[in-house]
């Protein structure tokens, strides 16, 4: 009965796709997981879930990561009130940039692949910029939630200049490899198969316009009929927040928005640089984003305050009303909070359950050797995405893989490389991952509609790199 331990994430994955409601769905697979925890007596597992609620919090990454999710809604609404997203739309018009769909789709894939200083941080950015492009070229927001999706741990774990990257390094050393862990890292990205084909086919996509499957449906729908969610469909941030008008004295400037983000993606460098004592790599990525989001709703605040920044030299807003705004913009995203903790709670569970392990142990060590990078990817893929986190893959396959290669005189790099292509598989598909959830939020697109459209392309790649790893591994 061994397992019974699958079921929890399972279930609920399986009850998102199918019922398009994730709370209970969540809910549903975490009170499973507690319940088997509690020896199948399914009301301990209803006290053992509470716990495991309250246990979220007791790291204290999961709670930066938190509250970065909360403050990210002030900061958006403080941006929205400004005038700052239609002084960028007027900016970027006069600029040429974005005015057709191609433009647009070209415009988010570039921010996307500017901004890879951390996967949170990526989303949001390429949504508060994209969005209000994308809604005038009835494009729909299952579109933008894909690139802000795709651009973000793809694209960070191919320049893992960031929390990945020290992640990750970390993780080889733990394995007692220092001297060469950052060229065995640095050789193994070439061999990520998955991150590269997501970023040349997000690219792909923009350049020629093809679609396929549920993402061609949600775009006929949107230009057909300008839904830009599909009827019925709940954005993950609440409406009223995306669709703020802009406040009387606002004179719409570009700067309004693109300040902030600036003083953002800056502090995440100073943030890394800080708290790994003077190396970026080494640095705290929810520590850094958390320092970000609140220097950025900061300047903000302020930058809104002075003489001069609205109409007839007038203050935009005064900081009493700066402050209702980001209580207002954290509010709509309670839900999405809601969603992240229990995500986390549902990891914690399934890592008690030791599901990890079970996986491994199932597909044991008796396959041919060329095999094995394939294999590593898939079960890399199917453990990062029912966790809904690629650390915890990485952390779970790495201490496997490598001793693997060692042993069989395989290629570190591209097992290394399978290793890192599955937990970003995973980062990228699961509806329980923190950057899909954010991606979701950014564009102000249902979730489950994002990991639906999503789905399919994600899919895809998965099979190109599976058939990717099988040719590496007979050829290296």
């Amino acid at each position: 009965m061994d397992w019974i331990v699958l079921l929890p994430p399972i279930l609920a994955i399986g009850l998102a796709l199918w019922t398009k409601e994730v709370y209970l769905s969540l809910l549903a697979g975490l009170w499973l997981g507690t319940t088997i925890l509690a020896g199948g007596n399914p009301i301990l597992g209803l006290r053992e879930l509470i716990d495991q609620l309250v246990a979220v919090f007791e790291d204290p990454s999961n709670t930066r990561i938190l509250l970065f999710s909360l403050l990210v809604g002030g900061l958006i609404a403080l941006v929205q009130a400004s005038g700052g997203v239609l002084g960028f739309i007027h900016w970027a018009s006069n600029k040429g940039w974005g005015q057709t769909r191609r433009g647009a789709e070209l415009l988010a894939w570039s921010v996307g692949m500017i901004i890879f200083v951390e996967s949170s941080i990526t989303c949001l950015i390429v949504g508060a910029i994209n969005r209000p492009l994308f809604d005038r070229l009835k494009i729909p927001r299952e579109k933008l939630a894909f690139y802000c999706d795709t651009t973000s741990a793809p694209v960070c774990m191919s320049i893992p200049l960031n929390g990945w990257g020290a992640m990750v390094l970390g993780l080889l050393a733990a394995q007692g490899i220092t001297d060469g862990a950052v060229s065995l890292l640095a050789t193994s990205l070439a061999l990520n198969f998955y991150a590269l084909f997501a970023i040349l086919f997000s690219l792909v996509l923009a350049i020629t316009g093809w679609r396929y499957g549920s993402m061609k449906t949600a775009e006929i729908r949107a230009e057909t009929t300008g839904e830009l969610i599909r009827p019925g469909g709940v954005p993950l941030v609440a409406e009223e927040i995306v669709e703020l008008e802009p406040v009387a004295t606002s004179d719409h400037k570009a700067r309004h928005l693109l300040i902030p983000i600036a003083v953002m993606v800056l502090t995440i460098f100073f943030g890394l640089y800080v708290t790994g004592d003077g190396v970026i790599m080494q640095g705290s990525g929810s520590t850094s984003v958390l320092w970000a989001v609140i220097a950025a709703v900061g300047i903000a605040m302020i930058m809104y305050a002075l003489p001069g920044s609205g109409k007839d030299g007038k203050a935009l807003m005064n900081p009493r009303d700066s402050m209702a705004l980001v209580l207002k913009g954290s509010g709509g995203l309670v839900g999405m909070v809601v969603l992240v903790a229990f995500a986390f709670a549902l990891g914690q569970v399934s890592r008690a359950l030791e599901m990890g392990p079970y996986i491994i142990g199932v597909v044991g060590t008796g396959w041919p050797t060329w095999w094995l990078p394939a294999i590593i990817f898939l079960v890399g893929s199917f453990v990062s995405f029912t966790l809904g986190s690629s650390w915890t893959g990485f952390a779970i396959l790495i201490p496997i893989a490598l001793p693997l290669a060692e042993g069989l005189g395989l290629s570190m790099p591209l097992m290394l490389g399978a290793v890192l292509s599955g937990g970003v598989f995973g980062d990228h598909a699961s509806p329980l991952s923190d950057t899909s959830l954010i991606a979701s939020m950014s564009a102000a697109s249902d979730h489950v509609d994002h990991i639906n459209t999503q789905l399919p392309y994600a899919l895809t790649l998965a099979g190109a790199t599976t058939v990717a790893f099988l040719i590496a591994g007979l050829v290296m």
